[in-house]
C-alpha cells in the first residue's frame, strides 16, 4: 500500500464516491473499511434500506458477476461475504425497525436429511444475503418436518435445497412430493443445488429450478422474487 493510501480517509469523500468505495472494499473483502463505511453514511443520514441496496447489494452484485466468470474464487468471495456481513451488522437492528422493506424476500435453506454437508450451501446461503435476501439457513441433515416448519414460520419467496451425496438427492423429491400433498407448490419457488445434481435430476424430481453454482443460484432467485414483488 502507498503513502497516499495510508493517509485515506472514508470520511473525505463524498457520498458517491464514498457508495464506490464501500463496493470496492467489499470486493476486496476489508472488513473494518466496510463497517467504517456504513457507519458514515447512517451518520450523514443516510437510510439503512439505502445502504443496503445502493452500497452492499451493489458491491456484491459484482463479486457474484466475477465468481460466475471465473475472476473469483470460494475463498475470494467467502473474505468478500465476511466483509458484507460487517455492514450488515450495522444495518440489521435498524432495518428490523423499518417500516419499509426493500428485501427480496426471505429464503429458506437447508441440506437434505442424511448429509452432512455444508460448504456449498453455505457459499450460496452468502451470495443470497448479498443479492438482498433475507436467509433462513436450517443447516445439515434436514427431514420434512424441517422445511414444513420453515415455511409456515417464514413465508418464504424460495426455498433451497442442497445435497451432495448421490444416495440423499432422492430425498430432494421425497420433500417436493410431500409440499404437492398439501397444496404448498404455488406459495413459493422451490430450488435445489448440489455437485452430484443436474438440471435432468431437477426436472425429474419437479423442482422449479437447479441452481449449478452460488452465483447462478443467487441470480435465478434474484429474478423470481423481482418478478413477484413486481406484481
Amino acid at each position: 500500500m502507498s503513502e497516499q493510501d495510508d493517509d485515506f480517509e472514508l470520511s473525505d469523500l463524498d457520498d458517491k464516491e464514498l457508495v464506490e468505495q464501500i463496493q470496492d472494499d467489499l470486493y476486496d473483502g476489508l472488513n473494518d473499511e466496510v463497517y467504517e463505511g456504513v457507519e458514515i453514511l447512517l451518520a450523514r443520514n443516510w437510510d439503512a434500506n439505502d445502504i443496503l441496496g445502493d452500497a452492499l447489494v451493489g458491491g456484491m452484485k459484482v463479486v457474484g458477476e466475477d465468481f460466475r466468470d471465473g475472476i473469483l474464487f470460494v475463498p475470494e468471495v467467502l473474505k468478500c461475504a465476511g466483509a458484507m456481513k460487517q455492514g450488515m451488522g450495522l444495518l440489521r437492528p435498524i432495518l428490523a425497525n423499518s417500516a419499509i422493506d426493500l428485501s427480496l424476500g426471505k429464503f429458506v435453506i437447508g441440506t437434505v436429511k442424511g448429509d452432512i454437508h455444508d460448504i456449498g450451501k453455505n457459499l450460496v446461503g452468502m451470495m443470497l444475503e448479498g443479492a438482498g435476501f433475507e436467509v433462513i439457513d436450517l443447516g445439515i441433515n434436514n427431514p420434512v418436518e424441517n422445511y414444513l416448519n420453515a415455511i409456515d414460520e417464514h413465508k418464504p419467496v424460495v426455498m433451497g435445497m442442497s445435497a451432495l451425496l448421490t444416495t440423499t438427492m432422492p430425498y430432494m423429491g421425497v420433500v417436493l412430493e410431500e409440499l404437492d400433498k398439501r397444496g404448498m407448490r404455488k406459495d413459493f419457488h422451490v430450488m435445489v443445488g448440489g455437485a452430484p445434481l443436474n438440471q435432468e435430476f431437477a426436472d425429474a424430481i419437479g423442482a422449479d429450478a437447479y441452481g449449478r453454482d452460488a452465483a447462478r443460484s443467487a441470480e435465478m432467485a434474484s429474478g423470481y422474487a423481482s418478478s413477484v414483488n413486481a406484481c
